[in-house]
């Protein structure tokens, strides 16, 4: 590899992830590998595509297949055939509103008239009622969603029934144990959508001029474009090399045996890609040989070998470097808005700043998890400090303050670090991450939290099932989890809840009964979106290794020469999971929109379920059983502006009297308090040594040790009292 003007190395992400903000890899990668001296450029392939079908000119192709199809072409295929004017004239203003350089058009989109409307727009009357009070850019921002859709079903339907808007061929690389018929797809003629996706890989390719491109698949649905890709660089640039890794080549190819593969790769590498990456690079430089890659397959001698290179330590996650967003058209990223729900929208609307704040899983006990794999048992930390410097130097790159970190599960001691150092530097972000729903998200830990710029989070719940939550070695209850949601909208934060059905040994009784906690859940206010997913049993998970300890049978046949996984499994104790998909999905659906909260359970499902026995309180009396008590050990941060002692005086009858008072303001509103000269003083100054400038850790023990010895008043008194009531509503926290 020669080091020069033009990049070495060009990082891909193929289609499809998503069109409102870049997947994370290829930034951390460029981050890491221009800190070595190594000219990187990166692209979004995905985006790239997207925005490449959805010009005038690509519509037009796209109506003209339609069209020639030898098919009966249904009634809403003829009338949108004879819309296709309307679609070419509409298709780049709608692009511009959603990628948010053209906001007033929201007034003509919500007319009637303006935007051709096809079978999706036949759920916008039942959304009505979600947009009196959430305003005419969020009901243009759906209704152009849905235009957007209908184009969408019509490029599945006519083009390729492997697309989607966030995927494209994902059923072939779902469990795909044997390659020979991903070899077999790849083989076939270029779609329309195929042939968009390479003209644009194709001019990256010759104006960057790379040696090494570099592809992540971080899901199944990546990995066909991905070997497209490879197949047009082996067929037009022979000497540029191809490396591929990321999510699902690092938990479905550990096992990987066939040659197939490297007809449309050079390297694939396992795990966190920093280090492999660097080692391809130094090899095709010749600086190392083959036996000096890391954690990397490749083809010697017709045969796969891979090099593990143990003695080669991996990059500390400290020096990993900041990620680098440079080269991505941030400005080109779409809000889509698919459903109205307000927590659920995130992950589709707005663009953000992803980062990890630690690497691996604190926790790496769930049964079902990968806890084999290095990005869940390899934990490390780093200072707040050193996070919020890489958090400003992002905003500095993007000009955007808001952040997703995509950590499995964020730390509670990590966040409240965070939360400081924000508050301290007077870092302005807006964020949402994944938590466990443990103790230590405390109602003090929550309100900072928000007032660090959280606005959301989400977590296992999974089967809401206290049983098997133990059984899963998931360290939560149900009560508990209710308790910490309750913790959370309290300070104001959304609440998601991955839901698990199907887990071993769970029963019909289990499920209705984990539906019924949900609909409580929702019901008190304490989650605002939810999603199910039916338990998938991996082999690198505890069940996975040990699957009699959880009492199901592996049923899979001898391993193949690709993909292994997903296993399959028998559950000889477990309900017919398969019967409650389509109630659950609808159910919780409907919980998001505010419908059907006062439904029996039987109702989602077409067959006959049991009814619940849970009790109809269950969740509210959770709530109310929370634990108030303030303990000596809690930590103590005051968030509020310095309170101000005032002298008032007040004269009657020839004589004056005075009295202290303790003024309070907060961003809303002013508060007054009398307190003693001696009790104002000293507040004062506790409130200024537990702020979080302050540097020292301050206890609520240490505040009744100095109250007693300064003030000589009694502690457990003062807690009492209307000024430490309004202390703790206007900024003093527990934590």
């Amino acid at each position: 590899m020669k080091i020069g003007s033009s990049p070495d190395i060009l990082l891909v992400t193929p289609p499809l992830t998503q069109v409102n903000t870049p997947y994370p890899a290829t930034q951390v990668l460029k981050g890491f590998l221009s800190q070595r001296n190594l000219n990187v450029f990166q692209i979004d392939l995905g985006l790239e595509l997207f925005l490449h079908l959805l010009t005038p000119e690509n519509l037009k192709a796209l109506f003209k297949i339609v069209r020639e199809q030898p098919s009966d072409h249904t009634p809403a295929v003829l009338r949108t055939l004879k819309l296709e004017k309307v679609y070419l004239n509409t298709v780049l203003p709608v692009i511009r509103f959603l990628q948010n350089r053209d906001p007033t058009l929201a007034h003509r989109i919500v007319c009637e008239g303006f935007l051709p409307e096809g079978p999706r727009f036949d759920t916008l009357e039942e959304m009505d009622w979600a947009f009196g009070t959430l305003g005419i850019q969020d009901r243009a921002r759906f209704t152009a969603t849905l235009y957007l859709e209908d184009i969408a079903d019509l490029v599945k339907n006519f083009i390729s029934e492997r697309f989607g808007f966030s995927r494209y061929a994902e059923r072939l690389a779902l469990s795909a144990t044997w390659f020979k018929p991903i070899e077999d797809a790849l083989q076939g003629p270029d779609t329309l959508l195929e042939r968009l996706m390479l003209e644009r890989l194709d001019h990256y390719l010759k104006t960057q001029k790379p040696d090494l491109v570099g592809f992540t698949i971080p899901f199944p649905g990546c990995l066909y474009s991905a070997l497209k890709c490879g197949q047009f660089i082996k067929a037009n640039y022979p000497s540029m090399s191809i490396m591929m890794g990321g999510g699902y080549i690092s938990t479905e190819l550990r096992d990987l045996k066939t040659p197939l593969m490297f007809k449309y790769t050079d390297f694939v590498s396992l795990d966190d890609g920093e280090l492999p990456s660097l080692q391809i690079a130094k090899y095709l430089n010749g600086e190392v040989d083959q036996s000096e890659l890391k954690r990397t397959f490749f083809i010697k001698e017709g045969n796969v070998r891979f090099s593990d290179n143990q003695e080669l330590s991996d990059i500390p996650f400290s020096n990993s470097g900041v990620p680098d967003y440079r080269d991505l058209p941030l400005g080109q990223y779409l809000s889509i808005l698919e459903i109205a729900n307000p927590m659920h929208r995130l992950w589709s609307d707005g663009r953000w700043n992803k980062l990890t704040l630690a690497h691996g899983c604190y926790w790496k006990k769930c049964a079902f998890c990968d806890l084999n794999l290095d990005y869940i048992s390899r934990f490390e930390a780093i200072p707040a400090k050193q996070l919020v410097d890489r958090i400003e130097k992002i905003i500095d790159q993007t000009g955007q303050s808001g952040f997703h970190f995509v950590d499995e599960a964020a730390p509670p001691h990590i966040l409240l670090e965070l939360a400081i150092e924000i508050l301290k530097r007077g870092t302005v972000i807006t964020w949402w991450t994944n938590i466990r729903f443990e103790n230590r998200f405390s109602k003090g830990l929550c309100e900072l939290l928000a007032a660090s710029g959280c606005i959301a989070v989400s977590g296992g719940l999974e089967t809401a099932s206290d049983r098997l939550l133990q059984k899963m070695k998931k360290g939560v209850s149900v009560a508990q989890a209710a308790r910490v949601a309750n913790n959370l909208q309290n300070a104001g934060i959304m609440v998601h809840a991955y839901l698990m059905y199907g887990f071993p040994t769970q029963t019909n009784q289990e499920t209705i009964n984990a539906l019924e906690v949900i609909r409580q859940f929702f019901h008190s206010g304490l989650i605002q979106s939810a999603f199910w997913h039916r338990f998938a049993l991996t082999q690198h998970s505890p069940i996975g290794n040990q699957p009699e300890k959880y009492e199901i049978q592996v049923t899979d046949p001898e391993p193949g020469d690709f993909a292994l996984n997903d296993l399959q499994f028998k559950d000889p104790l477990g309900a017919e999971h398969s019967l409650f998909s389509n109630g659950l999905n609808k159910a919780v659906y409907n919980y998001m929109h505010g419908i059907g909260l006062d439904y029996p359970m039987d109702f989602w499902f077409d067959f006959d379920a049991p009814a619940t026995t849970v009790e109809p309180a269950t969740i509210e009396n959770y709530i109310q059983s929370t634990e108030k008590k303030e303990k000596e050990r809690h930590r103590l941060l005051w968030l509020g502006s310095l309170p101000e002692l005032s002298i008032q005086t007040k004269e009657k009858k020839g004589k004056v009297s005075k009295k202290y008072v303790l003024i309070l303001n907060n961003r809303a509103e002013q508060r007054t308090v009398s307190v003693s000269e001696k009790t104002g003083a000293w507040l004062i100054k506790q409130l200024k040594a537990t702020s979080p400038n302050h540097q020292d850790l301050i206890t609520l023990s240490d505040w009744k040790n100095s109250y007693e010895t300064s003030v000589k008043g009694n502690f457990s008194a003062f807690l009492k009292t209307d000024l430490w009531k309004l202390l703790t509503k206007n900024g003093l926290l527990l934590l």
